[in-house]
């Protein structure tokens, strides 16, 4: 009886506010995440293994790996599934001319799968130690093509490694040592006007972001209001975290305004050991990124985890989700407001709607004690 009154009540209230009318702007809900899971041994080995990228279907998960049966030392893989519900599918190696005898790594797939971006030193062609290139192909169902570097623009003779591009194409976070940053490794972006232009000169991402120590792997959300970040396990790595590597998370209210004060994402993410590369899934009910702490398979970078990304839906943080959340939710409808902004992505889509609502009523009279993010030192 308790079940179907639940459902009835569900039912109701998501009729009553569906036909408001409703207006737009931007906003970033909060979030947590559970307990991290080994991809396990179809993912993982013994070699190392480190994250890349999505394709944006959410049904291959690009990664590095040394592993047996590659052309290198690092290669780029893909592994497979037939559905978001299916488990990931034996790695295929992405073969030449993509994987070279060097090192090939941090691939980033464009929305429409045409084109990836990598990372590789010393490949024929370059400018330097690290330089990022880009392969393209005809359709998602085609080979890569002969990569091309980015140019001098972009390549220098320092390094520039893990790319990442941003869902409409036309901007392009990397990492870099070039002279003008603030520590080791700093996060740039380079943008163009459209996808048919050339790459402009690289900014810094500034002070707020970058440090003194490495920062990099940069990860933005599709909708560009959410960034994450890491830093490398082998260089020095920003205070204010629980290992020797830690992951962390920015925010702004839209794209043209600056990043917020960076917040560690907590121990159940981060541990004593090095984590590293987050990775959101296309769905955003995923953090993907590469640990070495104990329990796993072992290698530089260690095993490639996944934990879910949890809303939180107790608005009140009475610890229980009930009517005053939905009050809640219905009072700031329409509007903008980040708490209550939590659907369908866990960081919301800018405005309080019925997509909102679902999430909410979906966790009707269930517990939730409110977990905080760390705050940075």
């Amino acid at each position: 009886m308790k079940r179907l009154n639940c459902y009835r009540m569900r039912m109701v209230l998501i009729g009553i506010v569906a036909g408001i009318v409703f207006g737009s702007g931007r906003a970033k809900a909060d979030f947590t995440f559970g307990e991290p899971v080994n991809l396990g041994p179809t993912i993982n080995s013994s070699s190392g293994d480190a994250i890349d990228c999505f394709s944006y279907d959410g049904l291959e998960l690009y990664f590095d790996s040394m592993r047996s049966g590659g052309y290198g030392g690092w290669d780029i893989w893909v592994s497979r599934r037939p559905s978001a519900d299916d488990e990931w599918g034996t790695p295929v190696n992405l073969g030449s001319p993509v994987n070279t005898g060097g090192k090939d790594t941090c691939a980033c797939i464009s929305a429409d799968g045409l084109e990836m971006y990598f990372s590789s030193p010393n490949r024929a062609g370059g400018y330097g130690a690290w330089d990022i290139w880009v392969s393209k192909r005809p359709s998602a169902d085609e080979e890569w093509g002969t990569p091309t570097n980015l140019g001098p623009i972009i390549n220098g003779s320092y390094d520039e490694d893990s790319p990442f591009l941003s869902g409409d194409g036309l901007v392009l976070y990397f990492d870099s040592t070039r002279p003008g940053g603030h520590g080791s490794y700093d996060i740039w972006i380079s943008r163009r006007e459209t996808k048919n232009d050339h790459w402009g000169e690289p900014i810094n991402l500034g002070p707020i972001v970058n440090t003194s120590n490495s920062e990099g792997y940069a990860f933005l959300s599709c909708d560009g209001s959410t960034l994450f970040f890491s830093g490398d396990p082998y260089e020095q790595v920003r205070p204010g975290g629980y290992g020797n590597s830690d992951m962390w998370m920015t925010r702004r209210s839209s794209t043209s305004d600056p990043w917020g004060t960076p917040v560690n994402l907590g121990p159940v993410i981060n541990s004593s050991s090095s984590d590293a590369g987050p990775r959101v899934s296309p769905d955003g009910s995923m953090l993907y990124f590469c640990s070495e702490r104990p329990g796993g398979f072992g290698g530089t970078y260690g095993d490639i985890y996944q934990a879910p990304i949890i809303p939180i839906v107790d608005l009140n943080a009475d610890g229980i989700v009930d009517a005053e959340d939905m009050c809640i939710m219905i009072d700031n409808w329409g509007t903008d407001y980040s708490l209550c902004d939590i659907g369908p992505m866990p960081w919301g889509d800018g405005v309080v709607d019925v997509q909102d609502l679902i999430v909410l009523s979906e966790h009707l009279f269930e517990e939730f004690p409110p977990v905080e993010l760390e705050p940075a030192e």
